[in-house]
């Protein structure tokens, strides 16, 4: 418990510094990868502790998104549709999940995806949604008098939202639903016949990781100022799967440590890339690159992904040293993290 508590209060700290030391570019990477802890988390939870599999986070980014950017672009107050965002997104998961859910694996992984290809050309061909051209002129945030006007509010805004989603999600999972979700993860048959609701936890988990990747979108479109069907491509649902199955499924901390990582990896590589004499293609090719070697990497050498693993060597440390004795080592934060192998 200790332990947790100092990790929380250094998360904090570095959060709240990092927006003042940070220059503009850098502001909104960080902002960026603030969001996709938000998406991520959803992914960790709804694969590491349902046992769902999903390729369609961005699908959820973008009914955030849309449903923060039309209201405000129609005159209404920008906090309305910043509320409205996670909870139309998981209105639509929870319509929608009732049917997708009874598919199993890798179908409903394909069938998570065409579901965003789906929304994503929905919104392309009407003209409410703004079209193909997409949605322009979003005004930014701001509550009454209040106006976030630059990246450095936004990255306090978005990193608080990810504070707040991480301690409801901690909740959640130590909660009585959080080991029905384990029992159901571990088999679905076992987990209905001691009486767990299957479907209904399965469509809340589904709708809850919804919710996050929602409300990630809503700030986006604020932040940007302009969205279109193209700004939520398929290798953005993908790349999230990447950082949640590299930093730990069903762990508290994989999504921030699994997202920071991967983005700062991709980061780098994109920097050497850009230099003169690069080709104009070696961005994209370094980036899925990256992507690749690091899923397959987690796959091989860390099958539960970095955080359980780096949970597992102080463990075996401090027993090497003599502190823990031959105790066993210490629960996990969200307890019995799913492996990707055993999906």
């Amino acid at each position: 418990m200790k332990r947790a508590w100092l990790v929380g209060a250094g998360f904090v700290v570095v959060t709240l510094t990092l927006p003042f030391v940070l220059d503009d570019t850098r502001l909104s990477i960080y902002v960026l990868m603030g969001l996709a802890v938000l998406a991520v988390t959803g992914i960790s939870l709804l694969m590491g502790y349902a046992g769902q599999v999903s390729l369609g986070q961005a699908a959820f980014y973008a009914v955030g998104a849309y449903t923060a950017a039309i209201p405000a672009v129609h005159g209404w107050p920008p906090l309305v549709g910043l509320v409205a965002a996670p909870l139309v997104a998981a209105a639509a998961a929870a319509l929608l999940g009732a049917v997708l859910l009874r598919l199993r694996g890798h179908y409903l992984a394909f069938a998570t995806l065409a579901l965003q290809l789906i929304i994503l050309s929905v919104a392309a061909e009407i003209e409410f949604f703004g079209g193909a051209i997409g949605l322009q002129g979003i005004p930014q945030f701001g509550v009454g008098s209040v106006t976030l006007d630059d990246a450095q509010e936004y990255a306090l805004l978005t990193w608080a939202a990810v504070a707040v989603v991480l301690l409801l999600t901690a909740n959640i999972v130590a909660s009585r639903p959080g080991r029905a979700l384990r029992a159901l993860a571990r088999s679905e048959q076992a987990a209905a016949a001691s009486g767990i609701p299957v479907t209904r936890y399965k469509v809340t988990v589904f709708a809850l990781s919804a919710a996050f990747a929602g409300l990630a979108g809503g700030i986006y479109a604020f932040f940007l100022g302009y969205i279109a069907p193209g700004s939520f491509t398929i290798a953005m649902s993908v790349e999230w799967v990447v950082m949640a199955v590299f930093g730990g499924l069903g762990t508290r901390w994989g999504p921030v440590v699994g997202t920071v990582a991967v983005t700062l990896v991709v980061q780098v590589l994109n920097d050497l890339s850009t230099r003169p004499g690069a080709p104009s293609y070696a961005p994209t090719v370094l980036g899925y690159a990256a992507y690749a070697v690091l899923l397959i990497g987690v796959l091989l050498f860390m099958p539960a992904g970095v955080v359980p693993w780096l949970r597992g060597r102080w463990d075996r440390l401090r027993r090497s040293r003599g502190d823990g004795g031959s105790a066993p080592s210490q629960a996990p934060d969200w307890p019995e993290p799913a492996t990707v192998t055993g999906r």
